[in-house]
């Protein structure tokens, strides 16, 4: 069983330290994988609108029999949606079956065409992103948007994804943000640490969550040494020593599986100690990568020039 570990938010509102993801599943997977999940004991469940699958995962919520309000539920504001953010929240709301999310997040710090020739991807005639330009609508525009959602009792906290110090920065100075966000989800894994970000959020007092956490078939963590010695010392998996490595950093995280062993698996997270810690952060110092690296035409991870 998990921990039962959680992180207190800049809003006062606890965030659960350990979820399930749900990027690529698909619809009949990811039903029984958020069913098996909640069955297993997780309070947290991370969806999005791009995903494709909050039918499902909303699903699953409600066929668990286990109250609404017992689990913290997140979903995304999609990059064509970033003009439209109170019906695309609707259409999430409505999408997943339930009255309010835990936690709403910006998916990217980018706006995309809503008008253009794809409702999720659009594209220009020469095949780039469609992106509107930055006089015409940005992320901050977007953020003061999503601040207003507050208000409406629709959602509990509000937060960004895929943000560097760069758009923090942008977005903490300008004169229509007046809150900090609460929560910025990244993909962070010890071939890809933030060392910065962290930091800086830190200061910040933005809570982290990481995606992408065990790394994938193009990033073997959990076949470095490494992380198969303190396995075996301990008598874990290496996803256990992964997901309670992301923690112990204090970050949540969200594995995602679709397969029922490995998503009860993942919920079996242990306090790491503060050597094993530090043994898997020098991972970094002889591979560093980033995984979910998407062209968007326009530059997002800054910080992994520094």
């Amino acid at each position: 069983m998990s921990t039962g570990r959680t992180f207190k938010l800049n809003d006062g509102n606890v965030i659960p330290a350990l979820g399930l993801g749900t990027w690529q599943s698909p619809d009949t997977e990811v039903y029984e994988a958020v069913l098996t999940a909640i069955k297993t004991g997780y309070k947290h469940i991370d969806a999005a609108f791009c995903y494709g699958n909050e039918g499902p995962v909303g699903k699953a919520i409600k066929d668990s029999g286990v109250p609404r309000e017992s689990i913290f539920l997140t979903s995304k504001l999609w990059s064509t949606g970033h003009t439209r953010v109170a019906e695309d929240l609707h259409a999430s709301l409505q999408n997943l079956g339930v009255e309010y999310l835990d936690l709403y997040l910006m998916h990217w710090p980018v706006t995309l065409n809503p008008h253009g020739n794809h409702p999720l991807f659009p594209t220009t005639p020469t095949g780039q992103r469609d992106i509107l330009p930055q006089s015409e609508w940005n992320y901050i525009k977007t953020w003061a948007a999503m601040q207003e959602l507050l208000k409406t009792g629709k959602v509990k906290s509000i937060g960004v994804s895929n943000f560097s110090t760069y758009h923090f920065d942008q977005l903490l100075k300008a004169s229509t943000t007046t809150i900090v966000p609460a929560v910025n989800q990244v993909e962070m894994h010890p071939y890809n640490p933030q060392e910065k970000l962290v930091r800086y959020c830190n200061e910040k007092g933005i809570h982290l969550t990481a995606y992408s956490p065990l790394g994938s078939t193009a990033a073997p963590l959990q076949e470095e040494y490494i992380v198969k010695k303190v396995a075996e010392r301990v008598g874990k998996s290496s996803a256990q020593v992964l997901i309670s490595w992301a923690i112990w950093r204090g970050t949540s995280v969200i594995p995602k599986s679709v397969t029922p062993s490995r998503v009860r698996s993942n919920f079996e997270d242990f306090v790491l100690s503060d050597a094993d810690g530090e043994l898997i952060n020098e991972i970094s110092e002889v591979t560093r990568r980033r995984i979910v690296a998407p062209n968007w035409g326009v530059k997002i991870f800054y910080d992994d020039d520094e």
